[in-house]
């Protein structure tokens, strides 16, 4: 049993460390989760954060985003996952497995806070990493300083009026979770007649977006 589980870790280690050697990852997915929360919310955001980055950072994105099983080996095929949604999220036992092969291998994992995830996510996290948590993330850390500079997190909708952060998990030092709380970066993505957020302020937005891209194909 213990033979087997290791030749199954070391296979999806290899597998995830060949194809993203090979491709380069020029896909991106949307993480379809458990739970009953609504992990298909924002259907046009991440479709115009690839075009936004295809244009201003140069990447070579696939255009549609693909959605994988939150427990599927598919999900190495990606070195960036997107989760979002507003309600209950549920990892059950050979997701938790997935992940943490997933995020300890180089993948990263990038959460939208929708309005009404948070402690759902911050539950279902605790089981990947049981001795981690999420830590605020400082401004001169990397993320906020790629192509674009920030200072602060860019603030989309108000929600509870509380200040917009990012949030991260670091596993042996290196950021694997990106959370935007109070943020809601994903809706600033969106297309404009949605949400109607002013052209600043999706901007603002669209560049965080981009700053999160790059930072995990430069790292």
């Amino acid at each position: 049993m213990i033979n087997y589980y290791y030749k199954k870790r070391k296979i999806i280690f290899l597998v995830f460390f060949m194809t993203f050697q090979f491709i380069q990852s020029q896909e991106l997915a949307i993480l379809k989760y458990d739970g009953g929360g609504d992990w298909y919310a924002n259907p046009t955001a991440l479709p115009n954060l690839i075009a936004f980055c295809n244009e201003n950072i140069k990447t070579q994105l696939q255009k549609k985003p693909k959605n994988v099983e939150a427990n599927s080996i598919e999900i190495f095929n990606y070195p960036m996952l997107f989760m979002t949604g507003h309600g209950n999220v549920f990892f059950d036992d050979n997701t938790v497995e997935n992940l943490r092969n997933y995020l300890t291998s180089g993948g990263f994992l990038h959460v939208s806070d929708n309005y009404g995830i948070d402690k759902f996510i911050r539950r279902e996290m605790k089981k990947i990493f049981p001795k981690l948590e999420f830590q605020e993330i400082p401004y001169n850390h990397a993320i906020f300083n790629q192509t674009y500079t920030f200072k602060n997190m860019p603030k989309i909708h108000e929600h509870d009026n509380k200040p917009a952060q990012g949030f991260g998990i670091f596993y042996k030092s290196k950021l694997v979770c990106f959370y935007d709380f109070q943020s809601d970066l994903s809706d600033g993505w969106e297309d404009e007649e949605i949400h109607h957020n002013s052209q600043e302020v999706r901007q603002k937005a669209l560049k965080m977006g981009a700053n999160m891209v790059q930072y995990v194909f430069m790292n």
